[in-house]
């Protein structure tokens, strides 16, 4: 059994084949999939597709792109909606300096905010971070000391310092088909380092097709794909993978519930 910590199902790629999708994920042994908000106010159209298939959850979150629309949102209201059942994670929010669609300023605010609903509600924050290392690391330390909150660094492409900075956070790093890219050998050395207990796998679908699928549209079921890279790497076999990154994604995301027979 895999979990897909991570993907877009109300994305207008899917629009048309979402039956078709989810169908294929659970025939590939994908047993739950959490939809990732990317703007608050487009949170009815991640629960429609939550409320619809029982295996599927979602968060709600102001991705980094995305905060000069939705500047100043209040971690009060991102707490209000997270009880909703089907809500199981806030994000995705963070930094990214890389395209610069979103101010620096309000890219801050909003991750501070976000942490302070994670800190709160004890759900997970799902963290989305592009060359902005040093500052999403010193924002996470100052926050830390504030009081604990859970995360996880999803789609991890970032340098080594960062994702020991997070892991010694209590953090989690998550890795999408970039690591199956032939020019990803950094990547795939520090996935083999991190301890088992704080990695995920996911797809970030409909983007990042891992190798295998380079250049097509992503999907749930692809997940395994990403599996076997990292087991290959840390030298252990797929199913134990699997169970190490299902145990570790239901210890993360508590809300979830999980299916017969896994702890």
């Amino acid at each position: 059994m895999l979990v897909d910590s991570h993907c877009h199902l109300e994305f207008p790629d899917f629009a048309e084949d979402l039956d078709g999708l989810i169908g294929r994920a659970r025939a590939a042994g994908v047993a739950r999939m959490v939809t990732i908000s990317t703007r608050v106010r487009r949170l009815p159209a991640l629960l429609a597709i939550a409320e619809r298939f029982p295996d599927v959850y979602c968060s709600v979150g102001t991705h980094p792109h995305h905060v000069d629309e939705e500047d100043g949102i209040p971690a009060e209201e991102l707490i209000e909606l997270t009880r909703h059942p089907k809500v199981v994670a806030l994000g995705e929010a963070g930094l990214d300096y890389f395209y610069q669609h979103g101010s620096p300023e309000a890219q801050a605010r909003g991750f501070r905010a976000h942490i302070a609903a994670a800190r709160v509600t004890g759900l997970p924050l799902v963290i989305h971070t592009r060359e902005a290392d040093d500052d999403c690391g010193r924002i996470l330390e100052d926050e830390m000391a504030k009081g604990a909150f859970s995360a996880v660094l999803h789609c991890y492409t970032g340098g080594r310092e960062l994702a020991l900075r997070a892991i010694n956070l209590g953090l989690s790093i998550g890795f999408t088909g970039i690591v199956t890219f032939k020019k990803s050998q950094a990547l795939r050395d520090l996935a083999a380092e991190l301890p088992a207990d704080r990695i995920l796998v996911e797809t970030d679908a409909p983007y990042l097709a891992p190798g295998k699928f380079r250049g097509k549209r992503n999907e749930p079921s692809y997940v395994v794909e990403t599996a076997k890279v990292l087991a290959e790497v840390r030298g252990v076999t797929l199913e134990e993978i699997a169970r190490q990154t299902t145990q570790n994604f239901f210890r993360l995301f508590g809300k979830v519930s999980a299916p017969d027979g896994v702890a």
